[in-house]
């Protein structure tokens, strides 16, 4: 080819084909992530103290050991408390009617009390699988709801068409709160249901007492009573139930429970119906999953005389605003939970749950101005029904 020759066009052509990426597909979990958040699997609260000299340069450490005179403080205070208890003539109004000071609560607080608890994808995993678009149908019944602090950051990233959610409150005022958001009873994208209702954990089956009836009433009287006793359930099995369980909840249809900061606010003796309440609710192989005060945390150690309920229950306080709480030791949290069912004879080999994790969440608090240090106590349970 000279110089002035011009190159002749390739009227052929070749094709590349490019097989674009499969996109990766992101879990509901993956999407609770905050941008600097911590991983899917991580545990919560990873800022650890290494170095004492460290201690004021955050405002908060996780997973900490308390110091060695921390019990022996704490003990000091938990006397003064014992010296100083709630009035005996006011204990039995406070015992009486819990739901009265926690309608007041809601009533003074309503959705202002919502925390979206981006913690629960790393403390209970077990929740946000529920919500995952292929977990086929789940329920979920978070006990305890309060303003939804639970219920609705778990619908409002579900993808799972299948999940129902029940939140329950002893407090009529907060199941009135949580109807009014708008994402009740579904959220924007449609997927899920969201179903509240006033239930006590504590309540046990109610009992219908058939009327008493007179040898001399007329005929007209006889057939109004046994009409009346015909619309009563007076069969074995109402007679033999030992459980209460929430609307729409039958025995042995849940998956997961959370139960939050809420066995707490009950009275020891009324520890045991609420597990035999859940129990029952749970499926088999279902999970309750449990997060509440533990011994010794700042809240109680920042009580003032004459909030102690009774010195013959120690750690069960009343509040300013009326609401119990009580403080506990890990051991008692899981005492209640491997009891033999109530249809077992106590002590045998069957319990109701494996515990799986009894963990104590130990985090201090720094006031850097001022150089204190102050410790929160919480203690963190899973259970699966046996």
């Amino acid at each position: 080819m000279s110089d002035h020759q011009q190159p002749v066009a390739s009227t052929s052509t070749s094709t590349i084909s490019v097989i674009a990426p499969e996109p990766i597909k992101r879990t509901v979990a993956d999407k609770w992530l905050k941008p600097n958040g911590p991983p899917v699997g991580s545990t919560f609260g990873a800022r650890l103290l290494d170095d004492e000299k460290d201690v004021f340069e955050h405002n908060a450490w996780d997973h900490v050991t308390l110091p060695e005179d921390f019990k022996l403080k704490a003990e000091e205070i938990m006397e003064l408390h014992r010296s100083s208890p709630v009035a005996e003539k006011l204990r039995d109004g406070y015992n009486s009617k819990p739901e009265h000071y926690w309608n007041k609560f809601y009533s003074n607080h309503e959705d202002g009390f919502f925390k979206d608890r981006g913690w629960l994808r790393l403390e209970f995993p077990e929740l946000v699988e529920c919500s995952e678009a292929d977990a086929g149908p789940k329920v979920v019944l978070e006990v305890g709801c309060g303003a939804g602090n639970t219920v609705f950051p778990l619908l409002m990233r579900n993808e799972n068409p299948h999940l129902q959610i029940y939140a329950t409150d002893y407090s009529k005022r907060a199941v009135e709160v949580v109807k009014a958001n708008k994402m009740y009873p579904r959220a924007e994208h449609g997927l899920g249901e969201l179903h509240a209702s006033v239930w006590d954990i504590t309540s046990k089956p109610s009992s219908s007492t058939p009327p008493s009836t007179s040898t001399q009433i007329s005929q007209g009287e006889v057939q109004d009573t046994a009409e009346r006793l015909d619309q009563l359930d007076i069969s074995e099995d109402s007679q033999t139930k030992t459980y209460s369980l929430p609307e729409g909840i039958e025995p042995g249809t849940v998956d997961v429970i959370s139960v939050i900061f809420v066995l707490s606010a009950l009275h020891p003796r009324e520890w045991d119906q609420a597990i035999h309440n859940l129990y029952t609710a749970l499926k088999p192989g279902g999970h309750v999953l449990i997060r509440d005060y533990g011994r010794h945390d700042l809240a109680q150690l920042r009580i003032k005389k004459n909030r102690l309920l009774d010195p013959e229950t120690p750690n069960l306080y009343i509040r300013g605003d009326g609401t119990r709480v009580y403080f506990f030791e890990k051991e008692e949290l899981e005492g209640m939970l491997v009891k033999s069912p109530p249809d077992e004879e106590e002590g045998g080999a069957k319990k109701m749950f494996e515990v799986s994790q009894l963990g104590e969440d130990r985090r201090l608090i720094v006031n850097r101005k001022e150089k204190k240090q102050m410790y929160r106590i919480w203690l963190q349970v899973k259970a699966r029904k046996l």
